[in-house]
């Protein structure tokens, strides 16, 4: 984040070093408002877990004690039975603070109601576990000690009861052997910190039955059993925790914003010292450039005629027109306007006479359309004795001389 923040002031300063050359180039100051950034009040940092991170396993052992109906025949003294459990559980710490988990236990359960009485249990449940130390001590990924309240919802299977004091009646008539009970549960756990990946962890449970856990039904309206387990807890991958405080780079952020507030004061300086200097500097004269020579276009030389014909065709136009905005523009030269015929159609004189006409043409159209003073054009007529081109048709043309 540093990074980016470096790149946006940076351009920053560019920016304004850029402007600020240009404007005391051009004599011009211009005030900017400085940069400044608002104190965000809300400091807190916020975490996320990314897809696959903070699962678990955890494999334990532990004790049972079931608190159930107890009494003995004969006046003898019940007993609180404690036999073993194992556990298997899987889990997930979805923030630093919550998580959830699947645990399984399997044990036998003993306790007196009449006489000793047994029976075999399987228990599955859906906890959710606070994080205690994270949520009031701050986070700490790897805080040696952590102390982790929850509570879960689960089901619960006993089997192969053997009791004489069940009294719970099935539908033919005798006493029901196993039951299916859904348990409510809270504990806590202590949790140790090893390694990265490895804890070790104390815990014990309370579940709330209704009145039927061991196939008997008086005296208390709920059971319950209570579990100590202890074990190891084996973190996938660790644990990982993206932290993001948006007032973390505040500081930061501020100094950069004061260097850029320093370095446009320095630019307001310097432009403001660029400006006085130019003042005082004496204005150049200018000395006027004469104006560009026009430039003409050059006296076309020909104008073309189809064959047995003396009138000027729309695309021969173009060159006589040319060559009257030359004479134009050079009044002290003159033209001889000289007309000649192909020798292979015609005979010599009739093709003078067609040299002629075609001269004439020429010499109307720039004297009358055009305005070019008569005195300044001659008419020569060379019929078809003298060819100026080895190619027969090209000779049917008007070609402009200069004159004396």
């Amino acid at each position: 984040m540093k990074r980016n923040l470096l790149y946006v002031a940076a351009t920053c300063a560019c920016g304004l070093f850029a402007t600020a050359t240009a404007n005391a180039q051009e004599a011009v100051v211009v005030e900017e408002e400085s940069v400044s950034v608002v104190d965000v009040a809300n400091c807190k940092t916020h975490y996320s877990v990314d897809k696959g991170d903070n699962w678990f396993i955890q494999l334990g052992a532990g004790i049972d004690v079931p608190v159930f109906e107890n009494e003995l025949a004969g006046g003898k003294d019940p007993k609180r039975h404690i036999t073993a459990t194992y556990n298997l559980g899987v889990g997930r710490w979805f923030s630093p603070y919550l998580g959830f988990r699947l645990s399984a236990y399997y044990g036998a359960w003993h306790w007196d109601n009449v006489n000793f009485s047994k029976a075999q249990m399987a228990n599955l449940n859906l906890d959710f576990m606070w994080d205690m130390c994270n949520s009031l001590g701050g986070v700490n990924a790897s805080r040696p000690v952590s102390v982790i309240p929850f509570v879960g919802l689960g089901g619960t299977y006993v089997w192969d009861i053997k009791s004489e004091g069940r009294n719970i009646m099935k539908k033919d008539g005798g006493t029901r052997s196993r039951e299916w009970l859904l348990p409510v549960s809270a504990g806590i756990q202590f949790r140790f910190r090893l390694c990265r990946y490895v804890d070790f962890f104390l815990e014990g449970r309370a579940s709330f039955y209704g009145d039927n856990a061991n196939g008997c039904a008086y005296d208390k309206s709920i059971d319950i059993n209570v579990q100590a387990i202890g074990g190891f807890s084996f973190n996938l991958g660790g644990v990982n925790y993206n932290a993001y405080n948006e007032c973390k780079d505040l500081a930061y952020i501020n100094s950069l914003n004061n260097q850029v507030n320093g370095l446009r004061g320095e630019l307001a300086a310097t432009a403001a010292a660029l400006a006085a200097a130019q003042a005082q500097l004496p204005c150049p004269e200018v000395k006027e450039s004469p104006a560009p020579a026009k430039v003409y276009a050059p006296m076309m030389s020909t104008v073309r005629f189809t064959i047995n014909s003396a009138k000027i065709s729309d695309e021969e136009m173009v060159n006589v027109y040319n060559t009257a905005e030359y004479l134009k523009s050079n009044p002290d030269v003159n033209v001889v306007i000289k007309g000649y015929a192909d020798k292979d159609t015609g005979t010599a004189e009739y093709n003078q006479e067609l040299s002629g006409r075609r001269a004439q043409a020429v010499y109307d159209t720039l004297t009358k359309t055009y305005g070019i003073n008569s005195n300044r054009l001659s008419i020569d007529a060379e019929g078809s004795a003298t060819q100026p081109y080895d190619t027969n048709d090209w000779n049917r043309i008007v070609i402009f001389v200069p004159g004396n």
